[in-house]
């Protein structure tokens, strides 16, 4: 049976082992019952609904209804997962982080609890599936962080919309390019080759890291084309950000070059991912050589590297 199916039993919400995630109160189920009777004597008798008020509004209070309860579900699904996977792996990955993220091994110990937290939280709402390639815990350890790092300044940090991570061994082909792709994000998932992911932390100082650049590619695709999954400061924010971001790409198409290199003139989109890789991995040449765009960097994202990333907010709202 599906690993997240979910059953009903007397009052209570069981996933497909038998774990009781929570119980229905007596009121929310005779309710549900009763009007289950309404309904099902309509029928019985072929009656035609008569559209007073409540009737009206009824489709729009189940709409609401089911959506709470399906965000409820989520949670204490994740949830579920997030405590087995702290009880028996939270040492392994705290080591993991603190031996391969530099990011994570600058933070301070309440972030760093903070930080960890997150990133099972992000492997257990995700899907990892391994193209030719052998599954091992550090691969979604530190493929989760990097989506943490980008997005720890910020309320919604689980790019909700994406539920499948697909991990190629090298380079791969996509659709009719005949250009091998290192990663890309599309509406299907996060596609990243394992190869080239590591090899970008051999060099954290090159402002050139695939899982950062993808990453902010998923960011931008959560808040601005699927619609979910949002986080209002990001969203809001990025029209502000933009009216910086833009000056500098449109001169950098009339051929005016920065640190950022020519791949950044290529669209706006690309110009928004290198700009995440060299924030992360050379925040103070950014700072120095684009001042404006580092700033708006900061705001949007909430965070400052050359600050250790101590946010209070963050840490208040954990």
């Amino acid at each position: 049976m599906p690993q997240d199916s979910l059953y009903i039993l007397n009052g209570q919400v069981l996933n497909a082992q038998g774990d009781t995630l929570f119980r229905l109160d007596d009121s929310t189920l005779k309710a549900a019952e009763t009007e289950m009777e309404r309904v099902d004597a309509r029928f019985d008798a072929d009656e035609s609904p008569s559209w007073s008020p409540l009737w009206i509004f009824a489709p729009f209070l189940f709409v609401i209804v089911v959506h709470f309860l399906v965000v409820y579900i989520k949670k204490a699904i994740i949830g579920g997962r997030k405590r087995r996977l702290l009880e028996s792996k939270a040492i392994e990955f705290e080591a993991i982080l603190q031996a391969h993220s530099p990011y994570y091994r600058k933070l301070d110990d309440v972030q760093k609890k903070i930080f960890l937290r997150r990133t099972l939280s992000f492997i257990a709402d995700k899907t990892f599936h391994y193209v030719e390639l052998k599954e091992e815990d550090r691969i979604p350890v530190l493929v989760s962080a990097v989506a943490i790092q980008i997005t720890f300044g910020l309320e919604n940090y689980l790019l909700d919309y994406f539920k499948d991570i697909y991990i190629m061994r090298t380079n791969y082909h996509f659709g009719l390019s005949h250009i091998p792709f290192e990663g890309h994000v599309n509406s299907n998932g996060i596609y990243l080759s394992w190869n080239n992911f590591v090899n970008a932390f051999s060099d954290y100082s090159d402002g050139s890291n695939l899982g950062l650049h993808e990453m902010a590619h998923a960011l931008a695709y959560v808040n601005f084309t699927a619609n979910e999954g949002e986080d209002d400061h990001f969203k809001n924010r990025f029209k502000t950000f933009s009216k910086t971001g833009r000056k500098i790409f449109n001169a950098m198409q009339t051929g005016k070059t920065n640190l950022l290199g020519s791949y950044a003139a290529t669209n706006y989109h690309e110009f928004w991912a290198v700009s995440v890789e060299n924030f992360f991995e050379r925040p103070q040449a950014l700072q120095m050589e684009l001042p404006d765009l580092y700033r708006e960097l900061v705001i949007l994202l909430n965070q400052d590297p050359l600050s250790g990333s101590s946010m209070q907010k963050l840490i208040e709202r954990a």
